[in-house]
């Protein structure tokens, strides 16, 4: 297969150098010609625009740094849209806009090439292992047909939905892991002021059911799919009284706490709404109500 490949920095590189692995012919371009050297070693052939590379491809793939440079590379002066033949197929592997590409996907249509967003989770080790996790949105009979060639680029490729379903999942994949990492920090930052070595209080929390994953592997998809908020684990009284236990504590060791502190004002909430019998999970009624959208799967049993 005749594959264009837009973007070759710490993510896109390395993904390209895999694709080409797999046996297919490549065409490369880069805001900076010194980026397509390995590839160039190893056979690509270089483009000097995206028009260029369009014109040479079956599928593009662009691994660029946001939304400007997706719109600029696939809708601007020498663009894809210029050089893509009807039928030609376009993959967005960046983290970009659902609304863009969305946009991109309704012009490029009109003249016949087909688009899949496919952002990518893994970090520049994940890209150089082919270990990335890829998060697919658009026509499924189209991620199917290219579906062998993202299994060049990640090892848990999986199809989202619609057009710009790949790129929502991505965008809140980062958002919760970035969030995350405030409260962890909050929280070893508190344990080590207090007193405990950093080294067991990671390993105290790896041990624990935070750090096993039980929110995400348990706790949402057995409690808040089916909304069996009544089904108590651990009810959601318990979990106030244990975050005001982590306030004061912090507040004894001085320890500013502002993402804990505004989850300790949620709970406070639940409880006076009279949710502290329920599950702990029932925090997220708060959050659906005020979004106006409910978060269960109706596959569940």
């Amino acid at each position: 297969m005749r594959i264009g490949f837009i973007g070759l920095g710490n993510m896109g590189g390395p993904m390209a150098l895999n694709v080409m692995k797999v046996g297919h012919t490549m065409v490369v371009n880069d805001i900076r010609r010194e980026m397509a050297a390995p590839h160039l070693r190893q056979g690509a052939t270089w483009a000097d625009t995206p028009k260029a590379v369009a014109e040479q491809s079956e599928l593009i793939f662009t691994s660029l740094p946001g939304p400007r440079e997706v719109e600029a590379v696939a809708l601007g002066e020498n663009g894809i849209i210029e050089g893509a033949a009807p039928g030609t197929i376009y993959a967005d592997l960046s983290t970009s806009s659902a609304t863009l590409i969305r946009r991109i996907h309704g012009i490029f249509r009109a003249k016949g090439i087909h688009v899949l967003d496919a952002p990518v989770s893994g970090g520049a080790s994940g890209a150089r292992r082919a270990s990335l996790a890829v998060m697919v949105g658009g026509d499924e009979a189209l991620y199917n047909q290219i579906k062998p060639v993202l299994d060049a680029i990640g090892d848990k490729v999986t199809y989202i939905g619609e057009i710009g379903c790949g790129t929502i999942a991505k965008i809140v994949h980062n958002m919760v892991s970035i969030c995350s990492r405030v409260a962890i920090a909050e929280g070893l930052t508190l344990g080590v002021k207090a007193g405990v070595s950093p080294r067991a209080l990671l390993d105290a929390i790896q041990r624990g059911s935070f750090g096993q994953g039980r929110v995400l592997k348990e706790s949402i998809p057995d409690t808040v799919f089916k909304g069996d908020f009544d089904n108590v684990s651990f009810a959601l009284k318990l979990s106030r009284k244990d975050l005001g236990l982590a306030t004061d504590l912090a507040k004894e060791y001085h320890v500013p706490m502002l993402v804990a502190g505004l989850v300790e004002q949620q709970l406070e909430e639940a409880l006076q709404r009279g949710l502290g019998d329920k599950d702990s999970s029932a925090i997220f009624l708060l959050q659906e109500e005020r979004a106006g959208v409910h978060v269960r799967d109706p596959m569940r049993p």
